[in-house]
């Protein structure tokens, strides 16, 4: 991600609280099976899929602000392998304010861990209550690049070129000027070119306006010309509308537009707050004028975060780059360099958590032993409960059905009234479509048609209800492959818990795991050279081998249950085909620290973010006696994994939205 961000619905609202109440300690019970020894079947691993990405590529995030904000927002990190969830979804519309209560009374029809699988625990520590996200700037992620070093924003400079043009380009355009060329660059009026009067005439101010043009309004090319003996530059499209915010590549550069010298890709660092990692792309591209896709990013993060994560885009300066930092909000850019190569998704080696529970009850020896916990043990890599939507109607149930090749049922599933916290003109739109089942009619209730219903409702009205597998392939690939991750996602959660409740945290005969890039099975005599760390589960697919042991039944069990064949996972269509993955069942945090610190005010940082340091700003004052007392933790995790999970290990709590909600609502009353 970067989410870095699993909705069910991309128009539902989402809200996250922290659950207060310790959940009880299930410790994990061992009971040794003996199995049989089939025929060693090696099988290469499958690439996880990347969320965001893929990924996520964005997670979709609409919040509903209250007056007191103890959110937990499911974090991972975003290098999602190939069989797991793409987050690439639309935009979403902030969600209204609501009343907290009724709010509640909604979220009674929401999901809860146990629904997904997620029951167990590995530590023994008594659990103990803490506000995450009270502040977003509670929790800050810094990615890690692919050569290991935390990325970090500590400098503003920018790279000293001749080639560069002078900052009065930013400056020698007026507003008018810059509007009226804007609207020409994006065709948005009948003018086939705009005249802008050379005041002030000298040869060094036309080539200004020449390059400001050009700079700042690609697809457009500038002439001089000579007007009732005025100098005017005329702007226009010398290419006509193919001219238009065009992504150069090096074989189609721009005349004289990027010096040979200069790497293509100019690289840097984005600091944002509060937004997610494309809703900063869609900003960024907004105010360069040029399309998003010219960017490119190793994952995506969070919306209620402070974030930190280099970003590469195709023949931007830095100097222009530079300039935003004087024209954006709660956006830093910095750290820049040019080189020849964008960043992929999923080349981040992970990311690195700075994180604050404020309001901690756990006494000290509690939180030293669970913090020592995490620290030697680790956490259950479960999916976290973004993974399968908000609503009364889970993602993994979609995934089913798609699976299963029951297409009315998805139809059914993504389009039907359902109980919970949806906006009001969802509701409408479920409602009219259950009454009148016209795809049509129900889209109008819709002012925001990029969500999945009405993608789905497009595709009907065009396709018609006896074509529901053309109109849902309408709907953006990642977001149509969300569903059948999240089932696999289902599947695993389930599995690893039936795998620490029968084996404990010891590795068993009929184990999987990695050798090489390679799943195989651990045999009675090697059972003593493996320990629960370097155990995998697969997420089913067609190209996994399973467990020998009772695991492996169950994974057919769970799937027999839902009328699928263990034994073939092709689907009629190539893309719902699961080929599967690996998954490390127990993650293990690196560069675990923390401290317990005690504070009078809520409001108040406690600790510095990269760009306070930059800033110059002291550091947070912490007091030896205060009204409340948090716990500040920093770890770093590999890619696709969930944050949230590592905190609900320390916590012992349910991170569901369901019990968050239900809890919030007591602290505001």
């Amino acid at each position: 991600m970067s989410a870095s961000r699993t909705l069910y619905s991309l128009c539902s609202w989402r809200m996250e609280a922290v659950d207060m109440a310790s959940a009880s300690l299930k410790r994990p019970h061992s009971e040794d099976d003996e199995t049989n020894v089939d025929e060693l079947k090696r099988q290469k691993i499958s690439e996880e899929p990347q969320k965001r990405q893929e990924n996520s590529d964005h997670k979709v995030e609409a919040e509903v602000e209250q007056p007191v904000k103890p959110f937990l927002e499911e974090t991972k990190n975003e290098n999602v392998p190939k069989e797991e969830s793409a987050d690439q979804d639309d935009e979403l519309q902030e969600s209204d304010e609501g009343d907290p209560e009724s709010f509640a009374d909604m979220m009674k029809h929401g999901l809860t861990e146990l629904d997904v699988g997620i029951t167990k625990f590995v530590s023994s520590h008594k659990g103990f209550s803490g506000i995450l996200k009270e502040r977003y700037s509670d929790f800050v992620v810094n990615e890690i690049g692919k050569d290991g070093h935390v990325i970090h924003l500590d400098d503003f400079s920018v790279p000293v070129d001749d080639e560069d043009p002078s900052e009065d380009i930013f400056t020698v355009l007026s507003a008018e000027d810059k509007q009226r060329l804007e609207e020409l660059q994006l065709f948005k009026n009948k003018e086939d070119s705009i005249a802008i009067e050379v005041l002030e005439d000298t040869k060094e101010k036309r080539t200004v306006i020449h390059l400001a043009v050009k700079s700042l309004f690609p697809g457009l090319e500038t002439k001089t010309e000579d007007r009732d003996g005025k100098k005017y530059i005329v702007a226009y499209h010398a290419a006509g509308k193919k001219a238009l915010a065009k992504v150069r590549t090096s074989t189609d550069p721009r005349k004289h537009s990027w010096p040979k010298s200069r790497g293509n890709y100019c690289h840097f660092v984005l600091y944002k707050e509060n937004k997610d990692t494309m809703d900063a792309i869609n900003v960024l591209s907004k105010f360069l004028r040029v399309k998003p896709n010219i960017f490119s990013y190793m994952g995506t993060k969070d919306k209620r975060a402070i974030t930190v994560q280099e970003i590469a885009v195709l023949r931007i300066t830095a100097q222009r780059l530079a300039h935003l930092n004087k024209c954006l909000m709660n956006f830093k850019l910095g750290n820049f360099s040019y080189k020849n190569h964008p960043l992929k998704l999923g080349e981040l080696q992970g990311n690195h958590f700075t994180v604050v529970l404020r309001n901690v009850t756990g006494t000290s020896d509690q939180v030293q032993q669970a913090m020592r916990s995490l620290r030697e043990i680790g956490f259950i890599n479960y999916y976290g409960m973004q993974r399968f939507g908000t609503t009364a109607v889970p993602t993994y149930q979609v995934g089913r059905a798609i699976l299963q090749n029951n297409w009315n049922e998805v139809m059914d599933l993504i389009l039907k009234p359902r109980p919970g916290a949806e906006k009001g003109y969802l509701v409408k739109c479920r409602e009219e479509w259950a009454k009148t089942k016209d795809p049509a009619a129900a889209l109008k209730k819709l002012p925001v048609k990029r969500c999945v219903e009405g993608q789905l409702l497009r595709g009907l009205s065009k396709y018609g209800l006896k074509n529901i597998v053309t109109a849902f392939g309408i709907i953006p690939r990642n977001n149509r492959l969300m569903y059948i991750h999240s089932y696999q996602s289902y599947v695993w959660n389930n599995m690893v818990s039936n795998r620490i409740e029968e084996y404990g945290l010891r590795a068993v005969p009929g184990d999987l795991v990695l050798k090489g890039g390679t799943a195989v099975y651990i045999e009675e005599e090697e059972v003593d050279s493996f320990s629960i760390h370097d155990i995998v589960m697969p997420l089913p697919g067609f190209d996994v081998i399973y467990p020998k042991h009772k695991i492996g039944e169950a994974y057919k069990k769970i799937l027999a249950a839902d009328n699928l064949d263990i034994g073939n996972m092709k689907h009629k269509i190539r893309d719902y085909s699961l080929s599967g993955a690996y998954r490390k069942i127990i993650i293990r945090p690196q560069n675990v620290s923390w401290e317990l610190v005690e504070y009078d005010d809520p409001k108040i940082p406690l600790f510095n973010t990269d760009l306070d340091k930059l800033e110059g700003k002291p550091p947070a004052v912490l007091l030896t006696e205060g009204k409340y007392k948090a716990l500040k933790m920093e770890f770093s995790l590999p890619p696709s994994t969930y944050a949230t999970m590592a905190i609900r290990e320390v916590l012992k709590m349910d991170t569901s939205i369901k019990n968050q909600t239900q809890l919030n609502t007591v602290w505001l009353r």
